[in-house]
């Protein structure tokens, strides 16, 4: 590919990852749009990089732009990612929620960029530990989205490898909550059924329904601009109800008090609602 023409459609793709979901390209991820570019022209069976300016102005641009941003996005997960922030979650940030909630029973939580589910899949597991299931008289809406369609197919699947199973989970979990075949490890019909997944995009705002006592959101913000990290704020603050808390990643830094969202824990990246003062 000529210098100039590669260095277009560099900028090309990074604009268009960011247009569509608000991540950007540092210099140092350059390497991934290199990537993309060639799953994508070998998925179609070019064999020219010129080509790759080309697809994206045919009919089908659409189709070409929504495998170069999977080829782009960044689905690594694992089980239980943090142990310690897990054991908040169980043993102080779930026990409050529940006695606020303790009347009507019923907990919602999101799992915004959730990948191929081992996030949401590692709440399932820490619910059911804490009796927190129907059978014990809880009602738990547990909704994990992707903007990848790829992750969300993975995710309702629910199959992993050895390689994935065994990141994260403690053998007993393991052995409770899966079932291996020749294909590799299956979740449960349990553990499946008390996740609801979609494709989503958190900067379009949350998933419909009331708002969400707990939403994790991880390892997203430090991939985005400015502009797209007030914007996801102001979506996950909508989406928080007036008790629940919000749990970023470790390294996200810390929020604008403009955003509307403060700190609730020195433990972990964990923040609640506050109420924004009214303008003069």
């Amino acid at each position: 590919m000529e210098p100039a023409i590669h260095q277009h459609a560099i900028s090309l793709i990074a604009r268009l990852l960011r247009d569509r979901t608000g991540q950007v390209i540092s210099e140092d991820r350059r390497w991934r749009v290199d990537r993309a570019i060639e799953t994508v022209l070998r998925d179609r069976g070019v064999t020219s990089s010129n080509d790759i300016l080309t697809l994206l102005t045919q009919p089908d641009a659409g189709a070409v732009e929504r495998e170069l941003i999977e080829a782009l996005l960044n689905n690594e997960t694992y089980f239980f990612r943090d142990r310690q922030v897990f054991s908040h979650l169980a043993g102080a940030v779930l026990p409050a929620l529940c006695r606020v909630r303790s009347e009507e029973r019923t907990l919602r939580i999101w799992s915004a960029g959730c990948s191929t589910g081992q996030e949401p899949l590692s709440l399932a597991i820490m619910l059911i530990e804490l009796g927190l299931t129907r059978g014990n008289g809880w009602t738990i809406d547990l909704v994990g989205t992707d903007i990848s369609h790829a992750a969300i197919d993975a995710a309702k699947a629910g199959r992993y490898s050895r390689f994935e199973i065994q990141r994260g989970l403690g053998v007993g979990q393991m052995l409770r909550h899966f079932e291996e075949g020749k294909d590799g490890w299956q979740a449960s019909r349990q553990l499946l059924g008390m996740v609801r997944y979609q494709v989503g995009n958190v900067l379009e705002g949350p998933p419909p329904g009331p708002p969400f006592d707990l939403i994790l959101c991880r390892n997203l913000l430090i991939y985005f601009d400015d502009d797209a990290k007030r914007r996801t704020c102001a979506s996950l603050r909508k989406a928080l109800a007036g008790h629940g808390r919000l749990l970023l990643g470790g390294g996200e830094g810390t929020l604008e008090p403009a955003s509307g969202l403060v700190a609730a824990s020195p433990d972990c990246a964990l923040y609640r609602r506050i109420e924004r003062a009214l303008a003069a």
